[in-house]
């Protein structure tokens, strides 16, 4: 059941055993399994049923490097199904690589591995609406050598809001009740460290109620930087909590290092063909990726860096396409552009304004059969049909387009969430975010580069043409093209032991018996993976260990 504002009474009267701190795609999975499992769960999400200003405005933040990170409110969404709202789909787990030590890049091992993971694929997959946990595709027609394959596949989700995938759970489930506008502002405490009761704020900013409810276990699953926050929050009322001020919280912030440097021709036609979005025939559309050997990372002491052909830069009407154009003018149109895409996306593909429309005009009229035959058909594929095409590839007779990276972003202890000065309309103090890029992470990407256009070359499938004629200037290219915080990735890293690590390999924070943190935020390295299906996963490996394995105390 979904309440809407509801009473202090309402909610002690549920009586659930396990409340949940937030109802993102990571919330909503691991409650959903909880209750399947026979436990009464209580999700608490601060925001409603849809966006709201004054709750959005609870998301501003000091932001440090703009530069480096998207404005929160653009890539963060209080509200019911959380920053899926926003998501564009993206579900593939992280690689094996990434979970094993990497002296080369100066990394431990995660106190975890895939085979921990592996269980809970599937099902991930299927609350994400993504398909089969196929990730692997033959592709005829291509002889290579094996420093880079070209099979992998990403899968996309066909309903990347969660909370239309699980309407009917969230309706009809007796044991699981999701609490609207109940935004949790701190915890109380028994003797013992666990935490006794939660303290929540009932109602929109500037309305409501302060109450505290009790509660038996938590898990902490309202997004990367929000579950930091609030932490950190905690931490500044108890100040041993999570190593101290010079322990592990809110350090190592992570999102990726992506963007174009170069262009890719693709003189393989198989190859050429086989990198645009398809269906695979196991539940969705996928996409091809160009991925380097676990070996030649290592041989080449590269981070997990992966490569895909795009179309060229929408905002430059220098392409001459018709359609590219006609989908810069829809994105300019800053309310069109908002429902068709993520802000974040949008600003990345379009940039700010004024925007010099009539370039672009002039490439719809010159290509008017091909736009007009583009649009309904993209439309319709992206926002009807029951498979949903998460984006475009269009091809031309030169087999040239730009050349994507989407790689690691290598963990740095100066890269950080703190609490800033100012507060928010609750009176809580704001994030203060310090995202940072170095040469540390540009380097591994141009190594990547080289080895790619090695790899292309030897075997006569291609060649990369550089943006940046000097080497020696490619280096800052790349860390100019770095921007995130979609990802958050970091912050309440899991490990081994406290000291170095927030939470253990079950999610269980070291300082806190009866607090699970189910994030993207406690994943130790970021891969090349987007990370949201990997945290879902974690979630539902959660939920799995708290209901048959007695994790949580009693």
């Amino acid at each position: 059941m979904i309440l809407e504002t509801p009473s202090q009474e309402a909610l002690a009267g549920f009586g659930a055993g396990i409340c949940v701190i937030g109802s993102g795609s990571v919330g909503l999975s691991l409650a959903r399994a909880l209750a399947a499992r026979g436990e009464r769960v209580l999700v608490l999400e601060s925001g409603g049923p849809g966006a709201e200003a004054g709750i959005g405005d609870l998301m501003q933040a000091e932001n440090v490097r703009p530069e480096n990170n998207f404005e929160p409110h653009t890539v963060v969404a209080r509200q019911l199904g959380g920053t899926s709202n926003l998501w564009a789909g993206r579900c593939l787990p992280f690689d094996p690589v990434d979970f094993r030590s990497r002296p080369w890049l100066d990394l431990p091992p995660w106190p975890i591995d895939e085979t921990d993971l592996a269980p809970w694929l599937e099902a991930a997959l299927s609350d994400m609406d993504a398909g089969a946990p196929v990730f692997r595709e033959a592709l005829p027609g291509v002889a290579a050598d094996p420093a880079f394959g070209w099979e992998a596949l990403e899968r996309w989700s066909n309903t990347p809001k969660i909370q239309k995938r699980l309407r009917a759970d969230l309706r009809d489930a007796a044991n699981l009740a999701v609490a609207l506008h109940s935004t949790v502002t701190g915890f109380r405490y028994h003797e013992d460290g666990r935490i006794a009761a939660l303290e929540l704020h009932l109602g929109r900013p500037g309305e409501g109620v302060r109450c505290v409810l009790p509660v038996a276990q938590v898990v902490l699953a309202a997004g990367g930087n929000e579950s930091t926050r609030l932490l950190l929050l905690e931490q500044r009322r108890r100040p041993a909590l999570f190593g101290g001020a010079d322990g592990p919280l809110g350090r190592t912030y992570m999102g990726h290092v992506s963007g174009q440097i170069a262009d890719i021709t693709l003189e393989n036609a198989a190859l050429h063909d086989g990198l645009d979005y398809h269906v695979d025939g196991h539940g969705s559309y996928v996409r091809r990726r160009l991925v380097p050997s676990a070996a030649l990372q290592e041989e080449a002491r590269l981070s997990n860096v992966v490569f895909w052909p795009v179309v060229p830069p929408i905002a430059n009407a220098a392409h001459r396409s018709g359609p590219l154009s006609a989908v810069f003018l829809a994105l300019s149109i800053e309310p069109l552009g908002r429902r068709l895409i993520a802000e974040a996306l949008r600003r990345k593909h379009i940039g700010y304004p004024p925007y010099h429309r009539g370039a672009h005009f002039l490439n719809v009229l010159r290509d008017l059969p091909r736009t007009i035959g583009f649009a309904p058909a993209f439309l319709w594929r992206n926002k009807v049909a029951r498979m949903r095409l998460p984006g475009f590839f269009l091809r031309n007779p030169a087999r040239r387009y730009g050349l994507e990276y989407h790689g690691e972003h290598l963990p740095d202890p100066e890269s950080r969430l703190t609490l800033a000065e100012a507060c928010d309309a609750l009176g809580q103090p704001r994030l203060r975010i310090d995202l940072r890029f170095s040469e540390a992470d540009a380097g591994p990407v141009l190594r990547a580069h080289e080895a790619l256009a090695a790899w292309l070359g030897r075997n006569g499938l291609g060649r990369i043409d550089y943006y940046e004629a000097d080497p020696a200037r490619r280096a800052a290219a790349v860390i100019a093209e770095a921007t995130d915080g979609a990802h958050q990735i970091g912050t309440i890293r899991m490990g081994p032991a406290p000291g170095a690590a927030v939470v253990d390999g079950d999610c269980r924070a070291f300082d806190v018996p009866n607090l699970f943190v189910a994030s993207t935020a406690v994943l130790p390295t970021s891969g090349q993976a987007n990370p949201t299906l990997t945290a879902v996963q974690l979630g539902l490996r959660l939920a799995s260990r708290l209901t048959r394995e007695g994790l949580a105390p009693g």
